[in-house]
């Protein structure tokens, strides 16, 4: 089960994405805190050190997806997960 999920969808011009791009890419380098503004409402995420990433792109229909997926632990640091 999952302990959150959110999903925000909108059509969005090249500038408003490069501008929540830029936002997601400078947290990294600033602490971890990103802050997304989506809609009218404000998405807040401590990314941490170590993460996960994955892309990937499919063509057809007449349609291009590009999809960028981060995933990292929740788990405090110096904890170990259950396996």
């Amino acid at each position: 089960m999952k302990d959150l999920e959110f999903e925000h969808k909108s059509s969005l011009s090249r500038l408003e994405v490069a501008d929540q791009l830029a936002a997601l890419a400078a947290a990294p380098r600033a602490g971890g805190r990103a802050e997304l503004q989506l809609g009218p409402g404000k998405l807040s995420l401590q990314i941490p050190h170590e993460l996960q990433s994955e892309i990937e792109v499919e063509v057809g229909d007449g349609k291009m997806e590009l999809e960028i997926e981060l995933k990292w632990s929740t788990a405090q640091e110096g904890q170990s997960s259950a396996t």
